[in-house]
């Protein structure tokens, strides 16, 4: 059964805020995304998101041809986590309802995205019989057990998360491993989860050359630069980064001559972020200030120079559900090394299209880093595979697969009507 009117929920985050925020990532590329295929297909795609400033418009059509992102209020309008956002689920969803009704509204599918629009998913089911598919993104379970004893996962979150697994009527996982957390953490119906990776937009994300890629951006044609793109918080682990190039310069200095690294995401001059001020004390403490370097949050359309520009991504994070970052990295063309969990495990082909290294191990990072450095001609090869790899997941083809699962849904619901 041809799908034809989807609506998206991204209740905490629009698809259209900036790139490296507290709150943006890549769920925000991969809704965003995702919706310019289907819209360029024919298919009308509303994303439903709240209301977090005064300035954003109340229906945007910025991201391309059939896409509306529609903003809602819900509570203050103002900047809040999810955890502040939860009271005024049941507001979010009154006025999702009332503007489906103003327009004569209704959906083929509704695909969800994180726990907040899994809690609303469910109540537009519940009322006009519409179907949902969820993604989590990230699970608040596996959060809290790599966090440990600092854990700040509210058990209300795995709460929510435990009984969407029981009400969507399909779950995607990006990765096999997403799919065995589902299952072991939360009891989840093999039957019901469907294995679907992100995607990755190879029109935008493309081989370029560095040298060229460099003039054009300032930087000097002969460094060599370690990038990280991400939000700035402990979960990234970007201090192990800071650590692995300290120790790489004591143990190989004329390897890294050079060597500079940009950090993009977060803003360096926010002084009430902890995490910032934790990394730039420990950049002065280690003498890193001429090697180290952060951008802040860049746009989307600035970082396929970034990735380009890059001798290597490094992705060293305690968790990824899957890691977009890794996947436009590979398919501008750049190496990427990276921790060897999750979704970043399932992506990165060892000493194929880079290196996968244990959690918070700066020696290992470190001698990567350097071997990577030290071979011009296996960095070389390692960025022509990433740029093949990566063309298995164009949107395209991500965009089919979902499709195929959207229509077998919408197919069980009319069976079951009848």
């Amino acid at each position: 059964m041809q799908i034809k009117r989807i609506a998206m929920l991204s209740v905490h985050t629009s698809p259209l805020a900036p790139m490296g925020g507290k709150k943006t990532g890549g769920m925000n590329v991969y809704i965003r995304e995702l919706a310019q295929e289907l819209g360029s297909r024919g298919i009308q795609v509303d994303i439903f998101t709240r209301r977090s400033s005064a300035e954003e418009l109340k229906i945007d059509s910025g991201i391309g041809d059939n896409v509306r992102v529609i903003y809602l209020q819900a509570g203050p309008v103002q900047p809040m986590s999810p955890d502040e956002i939860y009271p005024y689920l049941s507001e979010f969803t009154a006025r999702m309802m009332a503007f489906m009704t103003l327009q004569g509204l209704s959906y083929d599918i509704v695909y969800s995205h994180y726990w907040l629009s899994g809690w609303v998913a469910q109540k537009l089911k519940e009322a006009s019989g519409t179907p949902f598919v969820q993604m989590f993104h990230t699970l608040g379970q596996m959060k809290e057990r790599i966090a440990g004893a600092t854990a700040t996962t509210p058990e209300m979150r795995i709460n929510v998360e435990t009984e969407i697994v029981d009400w969507a009527d399909r779950l995607v996982a990006a990765t096999p491993a997403e799919q065995t957390q589902l299952r072991w953490l939360y009891r989840s119906d093999r039957r019901k989860i469907e294995i679907v990776p992100p995607g990755v937009n190879v029109n935008r994300f493309y081989p370029q050359s560095s040298q060229v890629v460099r003039q054009q951006m300032g930087f000097d044609e002969d460094c060599k630069l370690l990038l990280f793109v991400g939000r700035i918080e402990r979960l990234k682990a970007v201090d192990t980064l800071i650590e692995a190039i300290a120790i790489a310069r004591h143990e190989s200095p004329k390897i890294v001559q050079n060597l500079c690294c940009a950090i993009i995401g977060g803003d360096p001059l926010d002084r009430l972020d902890a995490e910032m001020m934790r990394l730039q004390c420990l950049v002065k403490d280690l003498e890193l200030e001429d090697i180290v370097h952060f951008l802040g949050a860049k746009d989307q359309t600035q970082l396929p120079s970034y990735y380009a520009a890059a001798t290597a991504v490094v992705m060293p994070s305690d968790y990824e559900s899957f890691g977009m970052v890794a996947l436009e990295a590979m398919a501008s063309g750049t190496p990427v090394i990276a921790s060897q969990v999750g979704g970043l495990a399932f992506l990165v082909q060892d000493q194929e299209t880079g290196y996968l290294v244990p959690v918070r191990d700066p020696n290992l990072l470190a001698e990567r880093i350097v071997w990577l450095l030290s071979d011009k001609e296996k960095s070389q090869q390692m960025a022509r595979s990433a740029a093949e790899h990566a063309q298995k997941y164009a949107w395209r083809k991500i965009a089919d697969r979902l499709l195929a699962i959207f229509e077998s849904v919408k197919l069980e619901k009319r069976s079951a009507a009848v």
